[in-house]
């Protein structure tokens, strides 16, 4: 069973910007208890489906390559609107791995660090360059942004 543990993180302005890779995905559901995803990522194409979130960070996930001329096909003609941009950077920091996004688009502007643990309650070493967790606030989750893209976002 595919199972992902992952807490989110805003990025304060100053972060490491090394050989940023261009994602590009879009969405066939986004229930709540399942999001379907479609993905492309250079010459590949991915399909992942995700489940309800079991706890703060935990939820099934299963995640398939698949030809990347049906994937862009599928983000052009069956996938909710807009699409999501962005660059991703992957940073080694205190042996762990993080995964930034930079959004593009109506979510430019927002920067989001994730972190995929072993377990919840896995201990790790925050970098000078994290801001505040905003693991739990669905804001943040790449199937709302489309709806409510960052840049519509009202200051609370």
């Amino acid at each position: 069973m595919g199972v992902e543990i992952e807490r989110k993180f805003l990025v304060r302005d100053v972060w490491p910007k090394e050989n940023g890779t261009l994602y590009i995905q879009g969405y066939l559901s986004r229930q709540k208890e399942r999001t379907v995803r479609v993905r492309v990522v250079g010459e590949k194409g991915y399909l992942t489906i995700k489940g309800e979130s079991q706890g703060t960070a935990t939820r099934l996930e299963y995640e398939y390559i698949i030809p990347v001329d049906e994937a862009k096909e599928m983000l052009e003609l069956l996938c909710e609107k807009p699409i999501i941009s962005k660059y991703r950077y992957k940073v080694l920091y205190k042996n762990t791995l993080w995964e930034i996004d930079q959004f593009l688009g109506e979510n430019e502007g927002l920067i989001v660090a994730e972190v995929e643990l072993e377990s919840e309650d896995q201990q790790i070493i925050l970098p000078f360059w994290i801001d505040r967790e905003v693991t739990g606030d669905p804001r943040y989750y790449n199937a709302n942004l489309i709806k409510n893209p960052y840049q519509k976002w009202k200051e609370s």
